[in-house]
């Protein structure tokens, strides 16, 4: 009788990409491009380190924007701020998504 065991979990992956990135901050390309890595093979495939990339960027995205609209009073210049953010974020998520790719298939 064979005993399927799971290789890792999208959470276990959200939080490597997270803290390597947040480590490796000062490495512009490579920071993030080895956060991918790490945080995709621990996500245990490709598909759940696609997740494990877009999930905690797109909720970080829309918590800066609903946090700045709050913060400013003004709704637009908190849609301004956020949308600024989600911007850096995206271009972050560049190198962190080829990583993950490739930690995907190295699971």
């Amino acid at each position: 009788m064979t005993t399927y065991r799971r290789k890792g979990s999208v959470s276990n992956g959200m939080w490597w990409m997270f803290l390597i990135s947040i480590l490796l901050f000062w490495l512009p390309v490579i920071g993030p491009l080895i956060a991918g890595i790490v945080g995709g093979k621990k996500a245990g495939g490709v598909g759940p380190a696609l997740v494990a990339v877009f999930l905690p960027i797109v909720t970080t995205g829309i918590a800066l924007f609903v946090f700045a609209s709050f913060l400013t009073g003004i709704p637009l210049i908190g849609a301004i701020a956020g949308f600024g953010a989600l911007a850096l974020l995206l271009l972050h998520i560049g190198p962190m998504l080829l990583g993950a790719i490739v930690g995907g298939l190295l699971a």
